[in-house]
């Protein structure tokens, strides 16, 4: 096994309490031939993702050879995504690095809120452009930036150098929490492994939806849940929302919260990206005693920011991540892989879950971040100085249902999702089976 990716794979199988070599010989991978290169090893993160979800399939059996290209494709399916053959840009013009008075500032301003409240702290009208919005933050330091921005809830961080990151709180916390944490809860009575689990996702970009659409890829029946508020962003929705059906549900409202209530009594897993105490405020804090619930966040449960809001772009400028992509000029990994991969380590570790659910009936909590995983990407070995331009996916590494195309699943032995994304909210909010 190339050490590359098996530094993940091994992490990940400690952190579930398996044996290192439970899988090393049923797992390869090929040579990454250029795909997803850059100054940090990104392909050895993707790879090292994919094969803990692989391991987790099939736990103690089956063999995997993986496909550079289908997991490059699949990390970079924002850039490969087609609606009637044109391209998308995955980011608003709220969104991006932006020259502070002294330093960057990376901002988030895709949803309408987000963009609200980023215009709320520079105190800028609705509606201003982004030529205003540059204006407006050179004027400004960047910690003053990110302090108001964490105060309201708006998204932006100052561009951090690696050891500046190294050194904060924050990443003393992401670093001392595994890649993955599994714990069990209190009791349970055993049930069988289910062929089928029914999994609840109340996830958004872009790790939950991953983890979810995996779990869908071989065979879990995934209901996702939306607030009618708050709608998605189309393409968004059709590139991540494969095999899955979409319902929306107020759990703000008596009626809401009482059917989504049934719905979780008869689920077997539970998919949530809420900050730490969020979700409790909305359902209470007892949930079944044989759910899995997967958690995703961006920071992590601990630190002086496990309650700030964050997406993948965010972390890679506080962590150091763009400093060290970057040129003159801050800049990012070839895909948003903190999110990609963070999304197959929790479907690995649910389906972990729940094959040790079927041995002693115990629900468990499984969590992941997006920081974790970024300080294992700048603690893996394999840094290249020159990386040279990423190979790009070929036209085998999509596929196109009507006028969308969409990237192929990770995994090579699955040539499609079991069925496109069904329209957002289009589904009623029971089970289908």
């Amino acid at each position: 096994m190339d050490h590359g990716y098996g530094f993940y794979l091994d992490e990940y199988q400690r952190d579930v309490g398996m044996h290192t070599d439970d899988r090393r010989g049923r797992i390869e991978c090929p040579a990454s031939a250029g795909f997803l290169a850059a100054h940090l090893p990104v392909f050895d993160l993707a790879a090292g993702s994919v094969a803990a979800f692989a391991s987790a399939i099939d736990r103690g059996s089956g063999h995997w050879t993986l496909n550079p290209e289908r997991i490059a494709a699949s990390f970079s399916s924002d850039r490969l995504f087609r609606t009637g053959g044109e391209p998308i840009n995955g980011f608003s013009v709220y969104s991006g690095f932006f020259a502070a008075r002294d330093g960057w500032v990376r901002t988030h301003g895709n949803y309408p809120h987000h963009r609200d409240r980023l215009l709320t702290i520079l105190e800028l009208e609705p509606g201003s452009s982004k030529e205003a919005v540059a204006q407006r933050i050179s004027e400004l330091s960047a910690i003053e930036i990110e302090q108001r921005a964490a105060e309201i809830g708006a998204i932006a961080v100052r561009v951090r150098t690696e050891t500046e990151w190294r050194l904060s709180e924050q990443c003393a916390a992401a670093r001392s929490a595994p890649l993955v944490s599994i714990r069990a809860s209190d009791d349970g009575k055993p049930r069988a492994l289910p062929k089928h689990p029914r999994v609840l996702d109340l996830t958004r970009v872009i790790a939950g939806p991953v983890a979810t659409r995996a779990l869908a890829l071989v065979g879990a029946e995934v209901l996702r849940i939306d607030p009618p508020a708050i709608p998605e962003i189309g393409w968004q929705h059709l590139d991540s929302g494969q095999g899955k059906r979409s319902a929306l549900l107020d759990l703000k409202s008596s009626e809401g919260a009482t059917a989504f209530r049934e719905l979780l009594e008869t689920a077997d897993v539970l998919v949530t990206g809420y900050r730490p105490g969020a979700l409790e405020a909305l359902i209470g804090r007892d949930l079944p005693a044989h759910l899995i619930h997967g958690r995703v966040s961006a920071w992590g449960w601990e630190g002086p920011w496990a309650d700030r809001r964050g997406f993948d772009s965010i972390v890679q400028a506080a962590s150091g991540i763009s400093f060290l992509e970057g040129a003159e000029k801050p800049g990012a990994l070839p895909a948003q892989a903190l999110d990609h991969a963070s999304g197959y380590f929790l479907a690995a570790g649910i389906l972990d879950a729940l094959t040790l659910r079927s041995h002693d009936g115990r629900g468990r909590s499984v969590d992941v971040s997006l920081a974790g995983t970024c300080t294992r990407l700048l603690d893996a070995p394999g840094r290249t100085i020159h990386p040279g331009l990423p190979t790009a996916p070929g036209f085998d590494a999509v596929v196109n249902h009507g006028d969308v195309t969409t990237a192929r699943p990770a995994l090579a032995e699955f040539e499609d999702y079991p069925s496109t994304a069904h329209s957002w909210g289009s589904d009623p909010a029971e089970w289908a089976h």
